[in-house]
């Protein structure tokens, strides 16, 4: 195969893999021709901050040759942290030639301009050192466990449930409303009940779905910011879990969400829940500058258009110090003993608003997380007109990493293989590497339909939510999804950053969208074969070194099969999914030298016999 005049995601070309620190140097090169009719003249590196002109380097001719090609280098450093931009022209004797990036890293001459990314970080950026390695559990707190019996003073207009088992309220009342005022019970105490069976499970992070005192069951519509929802218990009963959960290694991680309220809240107040303080019953109203009225008191901005949800002012210096201040909700749950916050909708919150909540969060407590909602790739999104700096080092230390989950799914489901690597590749390359290290990978969440019902075929895209109801998975499509469950989470714990399990995925829930994928976990009536499968994967990434920062080897993908390794030192792990309804002889090249079994295959000196629809892994190292 001849080599490429540049590949982005080869140390041959760029010295260092991905993402920089400011101030880092860096060398690149070019293979360029070096034939006695189209001989390299002059080469240069054309490189821009995001947004700003382009700066031109000249490269210098090595005296190193290969293939009748000369190799041209350049030794570079960027100052300032940022989004950059660069791509290369060389003159030749037919003229200026362009080198433009033609995809998966590599660089070709072309007519028309298309750069590299490249990702300039903070040098004094550092990510939370727990996370590293580990395993994220999101609870939805309503539904996974009941630990008080019998709830009191269940707040007006609040349904409760009889049955654990039943299904979520989903009929519209009479108006057309879906109001999620339905409730099964789960609370703190439950939560803390089970942390023996989330620490068999490998968990050492724990990603609660909002505790705050809310009229929904989802509580993304907070009435009060300083309270645990009644429902879920007390400032006692947090402070209880966060000291039992440490006590077994264990953080929480809690979910913030400042970009909007509730109507039915202490601050807003539309139905006089609170008494006559809230910002729609008076324009003197302490907090009726948080919210953006266009005619006060009924004209007034919305997140998405949804009623119940008043966006508020980040602008607002009052808002401001309420959030982030000194003694604001942000160091008073860290304090309460909370060791981060997970941002909902982090795309809707102004810089200037994520930067305070980083540094008040860090100034509280250095080794918290910043956990930021990004579905799309956070290096270079772009909202509400501008381009954000989440991974700079200001922001946020991870995000929710659906690039890779859809990869995943899509590889699966579909058998899709051509682009994988190219996927996954690329956040590796745009993000800084202790970004990659702490970040949140899910199969599925709160906002998604259960990855059974992904991994069944069956989708619930333009189903509406009586289709949804009456159609739950069979038997036969549960069996099935169980079965290639196994693949899509042997990928999820072994790629890069930290695998993150919605909980009862791993006791086999199914369901479609909300609010079918919030269904109670199934406390006695659990898949117990695939939470040992589970439990196995939680063991595998406490022994293997190469799972919590190693290098990610792309190593083959077509004709139904994926093969990648993570090396750390002498220490390697080897993943093959095999998704084809037949069993594969995979042969491994040379390198590879060495392997040991660990599961779903049986290794013959260098083939591999896979079984279909199985996950082969393999190692070596001190570790196995």
């Amino acid at each position: 195969m001849e080599n490429p005049i540049f590949n982005s995601r080869d140390v041959l070309y760029k010295d260092k893999f991905g993402a920089v620190a400011a101030g880092e140097k860096i060398k690149l090169r070019l293979l360029l021709p070096y034939h006695e009719n189209n001989k390299c003249q002059r080469a240069w590196l054309l490189i821009c901050k995001d947004g700003f002109k382009e700066s031109r380097f000249e490269l210098f001719a090595t005296d190193d040759y290969h293939n009748g090609s000369r190799w041209w280098e350049i030794v570079h450093q960027v100052s300032e942290p940022g989004l950059y931009w660069y791509r290369f022209e060389c003159e030749t004797s037919f003229g200026i030639c362009h080198i433009s990036h033609t995809g998966n890293g590599i660089g070709s001459p072309a007519s028309d301009v298309s750069s590299w990314q490249l990702t300039v970080y903070s040098p004094d950026f550092k990510t939370p050192d727990w996370l590293k390695g580990g395993i994220i559990y999101q609870i939805f707190p309503d539904r996974f466990k009941k630990g008080q019996k019998g709830k009191k003073k269940v707040p007006q207009g609040r349904i409760m449930h009889d049955d654990w088992y039943g299904q979520p309220i989903w009929k519209p009342t009479k108006e057309g409303k879906v109001l999620n005022n339905d409730f099964f019970g789960g609370d703190l105490k439950g939560i803390e009940q089970e942390l023996d069976y989330l620490k068999s499970l490998g968990i050492n992070c724990i990603y609660l779905n909002p505790i705050f005192e809310a009229a929904s069951n989802h509580r993304y519509d907070t009435a009060d910011y300083e309270k645990i929802d009644p429902l879920l218990g007390t400032l006692e009963d947090f402070k209880s879990l966060c000291n039992t959960a440490k006590s077994k290694g264990i953080h929480i991680v809690l979910d913030g969400v400042f970009n909007h309220t509730g109507d039915d809240s202490k601050y807003f107040n539309k139905y006089k829940r609170y008494g006559e303080c809230g910002a729609y019953n008076s324009e003197d109203s302490p907090y009726c500058k948080w919210y953006k009225f266009n005619e006060w008191p009924h004209n007034y901005e919305s997140w998405w258009g949804f009623r119940t949800l008043p966006e508020v002012k980040e602008e607002c210096p009052e808002y401001q110090e309420f959030i982030t201040g000194k003694g604001g909700i942000i160091e008073k749950w860290l304090i309460a003993g909370a060791d981060g916050w997970r941002l909902d909708v982090a795309d809707e919150l102004p810089d200037f608003f994520l930067d305070q909540i980083r540094s008040r969060a860090k100034e509280t407590k250095p080794n918290s997380l910043i956990l930021g909602e990004v579905w799309e790739d956070a290096s270079n999104k772009t909202s509400y007109g501008y381009r954000r700096r989440y991974l700079h080092g200001d922001q946020l230390d991870s995000v929710m990493n659906y690039p890779f989950a859809h990869a995943i799914t899509d590889f699966v489901v579909s058998f899709r293989t051509n682009d994988f690597f190219d996927r996954i590749l690329t956040i590796l390359e745009n993000y800084p590497p202790q970004v990659v290290n702490v970040l949140m990978n899910p199969l599925g969440t709160h906002d998604t339909q259960r990855i059974l019902n992904t991994l069944s075929g069956m989708s619930a895209e333009y189903r509406d939510r009586k289709w949804q109801a009456n159609h739950p998975l069979t038997k036969e499509q549960k069996d099935k999804a169980s079965s290639l469950l196994t693949i899509a989470s042997a990928m999820q714990y072994t790629l890069p950053g930290v695998p993150s399990i919605y909980y009862g995925d791993e006791a086999g829930l199914s369901g479609f969208k909300d609010p079918f994928n919030r269904t109670c976990y199934p406390w006695g009536r659990e898949n117990k074969q695939l939470i040992e499968w589970y439990k196995f994967l939680g063991r595998l990434r406490r022994k293997c070194p190469a799972l919590v920062d190693g290098q990610f080897i792309p190593i083959s993908a077509g004709l139904g099969c994926i093969a990648y390794a993570r090396k750390k030192d002498d220490d390697m792990i080897v993943i093959i999914a095999n998704r084809n309804e037949h069993s594969i002889d995979y042969h491994l090249h040379e390198e590879f030298s060495g392997l040991k079994t660990i599961s779903g295959c049986i290794l013959d000196e260098f083939t591999v016999k896979i079984p279909a629809t199985t996950c082969a892994i393999l190692g070596k190292g001190k570790w196995i």
